[in-house]
């Protein structure tokens, strides 16, 4: 269990509850034995900064974590309340996003929640949504969090163009299992001018998004400094986020398909049907 391997998709699912209205939740105390933490007191101050995180981020706490107290025998027939907690999904990113990044339990969770947690987002936005709507929503996602992405690299030591291109396709071989940005852009057969980000689909797309996401907020959380450990921890972050994508029976990201049309396709054509209302 204590390696990277084991941990997977189902020893998550396999702890999850459902409650009487149909609601997902997972249970404290038997989160511990899989995120690799030995008491429950080490593991609460991890719920309380979890908690903090979701106060911060302006989410109602009782949504997502809700203390309850179970009775446990202690002997002689006599019982006392032991303390825990019923965890949303969000709840457990949050506790994953603030455990020990050391752990690798932990270090899988914050991928696994990571995903789960805006699979979810987008199952529940993107129902009638149509595939190029889902691909140019992702894409303006991926555009915001670029930014704040470059930000965090900078503030982490990546300063030059040529630093920050570097940083970036640490981030692409880590996802892509080797490859960088020039081998992504000739297996897709896209010419010099094109972006690859361009020509990806939802899914895709969606994987680079959690690359990006989680690489920003690890450089911030753990005050990362150095461009060479700022590039180690993109590298990191893209294949935590293909191991996953693996873990999950998922298609590699190089071999999904490349869709017929681009993204600036796709918003001309939008422009043109505007225009034509």
């Amino acid at each position: 269990m204590n390696s990277l391997e084991n941990i997977n998709e189902s020893l998550f699912e396999n702890i999850k509850h459902i409650n009487e209205y149909g609601q997902e939740y997972w249970i404290a105390r038997e989160l511990i034995q899989v995120l690799g933490y030995n008491e429950y007191r080490f593991f609460k101050k991890v719920i309380l900064k979890a908690i903090d995180a979701c106060k911060a981020s302006n989410n109602e706490v009782s949504d997502h974590f809700v203390q309850v107290h179970g009775m446990v025998n202690i002997g002689s027939g006599a019982q006392r309340a032991l303390e825990d907690y019923h965890l949303s999904r969000y709840a457990c990113y949050l506790i994953a996003m603030n455990g020990d990044s050391r752990k690798k339990a932990i270090a899988l969770a914050q991928t696994y929640f990571a995903v789960k947690t805006r699979q979810q987002e987008i199952m529940d936005d993107f129902d009638n949504m149509t595939e190029d709507q889902k691909r140019l929503t992702i894409r303006g996602d991926l555009i915001e969090h670029n930014k704040s992405l470059v930000e965090a690299a900078q503030q982490s030591g990546v300063e030059t163009p040529r630093d920050f291109a570097i940083f970036q396709n640490k981030g692409y071989q880590g996802l892509y299992g080797g490859l960088g940005q020039k081998e992504i852009h000739a297996r897709k057969g896209l010419k010099k001018s094109q972006k690859i980000l361009d020509h990806m689909g939802s899914t895709e797309l969606a994987a680079n998004l959690f690359r990006a996401t989680q690489t920003d907020e690890k450089l911030r959380r753990d005050k990362i400094h150095g461009k060479e450990k700022a590039n180690k921890t993109h590298y990191m972050v893209g294949k935590a986020v293909r191991n996953t994508i693996k873990e999950l029976g998922g298609t590699m990201p190089e071999d999904l398909p490349t869709p017929d049309k681009s993204i600036k396709q796709i918003e001309h054509e939008r422009k043109n049907q505007l225009k034509k209302k």
